[in-house]
């Protein structure tokens, strides 16, 4: 691709960009902050890490600011492939339970490594823990705390076989800081334990 073709579309994300940091005023700042309903259809806000798009009146946890984008309207916010909110409905339609449980896995496989509880993927969905867990489990087939579980462990495997990084060291990697409950919950979930697996995985390659 021609270096000037690079630089248009350089200069065309840069602009975007520009535009949304303009667009972030002090008092639609403070409006989100106060879930203040009379700016409401003045502008939605989104959440970059979340992709999920509000009104400025949603009860949901307020965000960091420098992961927020705002949009005059809700088609552009769509456009920009930002999902509506569960809880305050910015489109006015209900946002159906599959895609709903996306963002969420979505969520989970990106940040595996942080500290994950039912309360932290409710506030970050924008619903309650109940019924995060029902649908979540409904949709799945395992629960939330299963699906971060199941994720951990893949990551986990994937450290055993493809590095030498100490037990205790990878499940520091994969968000499980108590060594012998990710020694423990490895080997029920596997039916071996790390160091055993990493045996194995050796000895399969040879």
């Amino acid at each position: 691709m021609p270096d000037s073709i690079n630089n248009e579309l350089q200069e065309s994300h840069d602009h975007r960009i520009l535009n949304d940091v303009d667009m972030m005023t002090n008092e639609k700042w403070q409006a989100i902050i106060d879930n203040d309903a009379s700016y409401n259809n003045q502008f939605f806000y989104a959440v970059k890490t979340t992709g999920i798009f509000c009104k400025p009146s949603c009860k949901s946890r307020v965000p960091k600011k420098e992961n927020v984008r705002i949009f005059p309207n809700a088609e552009q916010a769509l456009r920009a492939n930002f999902r509506p909110c569960k809880r305050c409905k910015p489109t006015n339609v209900r946002l159906p339970d599959n895609e709903w449980m996306t963002l969420i896995t979505e969520y989970i496989d990106k940040n595996f490594t942080e500290k994950l509880t039912l309360e932290t993927l409710s506030g970050i969905a924008h619903g309650s823990p109940y019924h995060l867990h029902r649908t979540f489990k409904k949709i799945k087939g395992i629960t939330p705390v299963e699906y971060i579980q199941q994720v951990r462990l893949n990551a986990a495997k994937e450290y055993l076989i493809q590095t030498n990084k100490a037990i205790a060291d990878i499940a520091i990697c994969v968000g499980m800081a108590n060594t012998p409950y990710f020694i423990t919950l490895f080997k029920k979930k596997t039916g071996q334990t790390p160091a055993q697996f990493r045996q194995m995985s050796k000895m399969e390659e040879m």
